[in-house]
């Protein structure tokens, strides 16, 4: 059956407060989940932005520290904090201007925030106070607090400061319970030992019992294995039933539903379709996608040029004669929409994985 039209209740556009959770709820209820996709650039956004439009799903867009830096170009001469917070701010206004004309449904999200970046989460805080004010909408769907390297009640005490702040601007929270390996975005893990790769039920239970008695709107990155970046087949064991267990563990403490609690699945590039599957089975409602959708567009980059090789080497002159302009090809338009193609490509294969379509 097609899930095209199941989300033509919610508005289009970017999706705030109780309308993202029922965004999730009915994927949840359907079997599927969002790609989550980091964006560095406009052609990125638009890359991504037109996945969704394809394959006529919601889509969650993702700025970390360093892509939000990169959005506004690194030659702005500003420090790295406040090239953060422009990128970020001008990312997401960007967002908000041509997510209505692409029709899509978008969760505007910021990326790992650990305890130094804070300081970069408060910024966006105090201009989204500042447009909630002028528009009655929050400039960001969510924000992500990740702290999980702290002691659990370090981390869920900050967390849950930032929840009460968040409620205010109907916005939604993402914590992380166990570290994800690997590197990414100046975020590196690779130190870490494999215990710290898997999140305990108790862990999640706590997390629980802290946060949904300040608000409802929150999802747990909760670890079970996960890698960001590449790597070779076998290196990395994904778990996924560990999601389960904590399933289990907080509906029966709690007296919830079954899969009441939405997951989160951060290093989901290179990640089979049967554990993306099983992962959708206990509650992730959320992908992240990164390593990929980059492999993607350089991949576009670099196809354009094998193609048109003998044409990107001079102004004039090409296989076709000697007088011939070559305009036409090193045209940035046509090179980076090769780019986009390629990328948006791999993000419908994303949403076949993820069980959208």
């Amino acid at each position: 059956m097609s899930k095209t039209n199941l989300f033509n209740a919610i508005d289009k556009g970017v999706v705030t407060g109780s309308d993202i959770h029922r965004l999730y709820a009915i994927a949840k209820a359907n079997q599927c989940a969002f790609p989550a996709v980091n964006v560095s650039s406009s052609s990125t956004l638009n890359a991504a932005l037109s996945a969704a439009k394809s394959a006529k799903m919601p889509i969650i867009i993702q700025f970390s520290n360093g892509g939000a830096a990169s959005f506004i170009g690194k030659n702005s001469g500003l420090p790295s904090i406040d090239a953060s917070i422009a990128g970020a701010i001008v990312g997401a206004k960007y967002v908000h201007q041509v997510a209505k004309s692409y029709d899509v449904h978008v969760i505007l999200h910021t990326d790992h925030a650990n305890r130094k970046l804070l300081p970069w989460i408060d910024a966006l805080l105090a201009e989204g106070e500042k447009f909630f004010s002028q528009t009655g909408q929050p400039l960001f769907s969510s924000h992500m607090i990740d702290l999980s390297e702290e002691p659990i009640e370090k981390n869920l005490s900050t967390c849950s400061e930032y929840l009460k702040r968040l409620k205010v601007l109907d916005m939604s929270l993402e914590i992380e319970l166990g570290c994800t390996g690997g590197e990414e975005d100046g975020v590196d893990n690779s130190h870490l030992d494999n215990s710290a790769l898997y999140t305990q039920p108790e862990d999640v239970a706590f997390a629980y019992e802290t946060l949904h008695c300040i608000s409802p709107y929150f999802t747990i990155a909760a670890s079970f294995g996960n890698v960001h970046g590449v790597y070779q087949p076998g290196n990395v064991h994904l778990t996924p039933i560990i999601l389960l267990q904590s399933q289990n563990f907080v509906s029966e403490k709690y007296q919830l539903k079954a899969n009441s609690l939405d997951f989160v699945f951060h290093g989901g590039s290179g990640s089979s379709a049967e554990d993306i599957s099983e992962a959708i089975s206990y509650g992730v409602i959320k992908m992240n996608i990164d390593t990929d959708t980059q492999w993607a567009y350089w991949q576009g980059v670099s196809r354009f040029n094998d193609k048109f090789n003998g044409y990107l080497h001079s102004q004039v002159g090409n296989p076709d004669g000697k007088d011939k302009p070559n305009k036409k090809y090193y045209d940035p338009r046509n090179w980076i929409h090769a780019a986009e193609a390629s990328m948006t490509s791999r993000l419908l294969q994303a949403y076949q994985e993820l069980q959208c379509i």
